[in-house]
C-alpha cells in the first residue's frame, strides 16, 4: 500500500521537435536511461497545467498540479515570490515579483535579465528601504537577476499594472491603476516615483559604471510585475492529510512551498540553475521522507534554458538531472514517485507554451502501461491518456487510497 509520495517538477521540460535534433525534442533526443527506466514501470500520460488551450505561468501551474485551483487563489506572483525569499508580508502590503535589468537613457529595454547576472545582492542593498510619500521600498535578492519587491505603508492596493513589457527594446511601461479607486492611484503614483530614485541611484554606482567599461550591461532598472497581497490558504497537510517538504532553488518555487503551508528544506547546492546539485536535491529527498509524508521535488534549468533558445544546453541538463534520478528509481514500494513538469518551454520561442507536458506515477500499484521510454510522443500513447492539471492531486489521492467514496 502507498503511504507516502514523491512530487518531482522539472520546470519548462517539455519542448516541440526541433530539426537540429532530427525533428527530436530536447527531452527524447538527450540520453535518459533512468528516467527510461522509471517511464517503464509507470502509467504514462500528458497533462494540460491549466487545461487545454491555456499557456501557463509558472506560479499559477504549481498552484494547480499542487490542488489548489489558480482561479480560486491566485492573487499574483509577487507574494509567492518574495515568500520565497523569507520576507514576512504584513496586512497592507503589496508584493511583486521583480528583475533587475538594463535600460538605455530613454528607459528603452537593453536587456530584462541584465545578461543572467548571477548575483545582485549589492544592487539590492543599495535601493532597499528607500521611502517616498511615507511608503517603504523593500527589495531582497532573489536568484541571480531576480528580485523579491514589497511596497509598505497606509493606502496602497495590488490593483496597478505592471511596468515590464517583456520584450527587449520596447520602453519601460508607466504603472497605472486597473480600478478607479484612489488606493490604486496612489499605489501607482508612489511605485512611479521609486522606479524612477531608483534608476538614479543604480546608475550611480561604481559596480554599475564598471560594468559599462567593461562592455557588459549596467543592472540599472528595477522591472516589478505580479502585484498582489496575501491570500488565505488552506495549509497542504490539513487540506490532504500530510506532512509536506518543499526541496527547491528559485524563490519562487520555494515561496510555493511556504505558501502552502510546506517546510522548506535548505539543500547545499540547489541554486536553480544550470550548476544545480540535483543528486543533492534527491538524496535530500529520500532523507525527508523519513519526516513527511509528501515531498515536493523542483529543477528548473530546463525551463531557463529552453527561455535562452539554448537547445544543446537544454538537453545536456535533462541528460545530467537524469543521472541523479537513479536515486529516486530505488524508491521503496509504499512510495509512490510522481514526475511532470509545470509547462512546455519550446527553444524555438523561448517563452512558455499551452502544448501539454509529460507525467507519470510510478508504483507497482500502478496500472503500468506500455510505455518504454521518457518523451512527448511516447507518453502521447499512455495508458493514463491526457488530464488536466487541476486532477494530479486527485490521482495522487486516489493512488494513495485517500480519497472519499461518492455515494452510498
Amino acid at each position: 500500500m502507498i503511504k507516502k509520495a514523491v512530487f518531482v517538477v522539472f520546470d519548462g521540460l517539455c519542448d516541440r521537435p526541433l530539426k537540429e535534433f532530427g525533428g527530436k525534442t530536447p527531452l527524447e533526443h538527450a540520453k535518459t536511461p533512468n528516467l527510461d527506466a522509471i517511464a517503464k514501470r509507470s502509467q504514462c500520460g500528458l497533462m494540460h497545467p491549466l487545461g487545454f488551450g491555456k499557456k501557463p505561468g509558472s506560479d499559477v501551474s504549481h498552484l494547480n498540479i499542487l490542488g489548489y485551483p489558480y482561479d480560486q487563489y491566485y492573487t499574483g506572483r509577487g507574494p509567492i515570490e518574495v515568500a520565497g525569499l523569507g520576507i514576512k508580508l504584513q496586512d497592507g502590503d503589496v508584493a511583486f515579483r521583480g528583475n533587475f535589468g538594463s535600460v538605455d537613457g530613454n528607459w528603452n529595454i537593453l536587456d530584462r535579465r541584465c545578461g543572467r547576472i548571477k548575483d545582485v545582492t549589492e544592487f539590492a542593498a543599495a535601493i532597499d528601504g528607500l521611502e517616498i510619500d511615507d511608503i517603504k521600498l523593500i527589495v531582497k535578492p532573489g536568484t541571480a537577476y531576480r528580485a523579491g519587491v514589497v511596497l509598505r505603508g497606509k493606502g496602497l492596493s495590488a490593483a496597478i499594472s505592471d511596468c515590464d513589457p517583456h520584450e527587449e527594446g520596447k520602453p519601460v511601461m508607466t504603472v497605472k491603476p486597473t480600478d478607479n479607486t484612489k488606493q490604486a492611484a496612489f499605489t501607482a503614483a508612489v511605485l512611479n516615483k521609486f522606479l524612477r530614485k531608483t534608476n538614479e541611484i543604480l546608475n550611480a554606482m561604481a559596480t554599475n559604471k564598471q560594468r559599462v567599461k567593461d562592455g557588459l550591461v549596467p543592472a540599472n532598472f528595477l522591472l516589478v510585475r505580479g502585484a498582489g497581497v496575501v491570500p488565505t490558504m488552506q495549509p497542504f497537510h490539513e487540506k490532504f492529510g500530510m506532512r509536506a517538504a518543499c526541496i527547491a532553488g528559485g524563490g519562487l518555487y520555494k515561496g510555493i512551498g511556504s505558501f502552502l503551508g510546506m517546510d522548506v528544506l535548505s539543500v547545499p547546492g540547489a541554486t536553480g540553475m544550470p550548476d544545480t546539485d540535483v543528486a543533492a536535491k534527491c538524496n535530500a529527498v529520500v532523507k525527508s521522507l523519513e519526516s513527511y509524508d509528501f515531498v515536493f521535488c523542483h529543477i528548473k534549468a530546463s525551463d531557463s534554458l529552453g527561455e535562452d533558445g539554448n537547445h544543446v544546453g537544454k538537453k545536456e541538463f535533462i541528460e545530467k538531472a537524469d543521472k541523479a534520478m537513479a536515486i529516486l528509481a530505488k524508491l521503496p514500494d509504499d512510495v509512490l514517485l510522481v514526475i511532470t513538469a509545470d509547462h512546455t518551454t519550446p527553444c524555438e520561442l523561448k517563452t512558455h507554451s499551452a502544448d501539454p507536458v509529460t507525467i507519470l506515477f510510478c508504483n507497482p500499484s500502478c496500472r503500468i502501461d506500455d510505455v518504454q521510454e521518457i518523451g512527448e510522443r511516447a507518453f502521447a500513447k499512455g495508458g493514463l491518456g491526457r488530464i488536466d492539471g487541476k486532477d494530479v492531486m486527485t490521482q495522487i489521492m486516489n493512488l494513495m487510497g485517500k480519497l472519499h467514496l461518492v455515494g452510498a
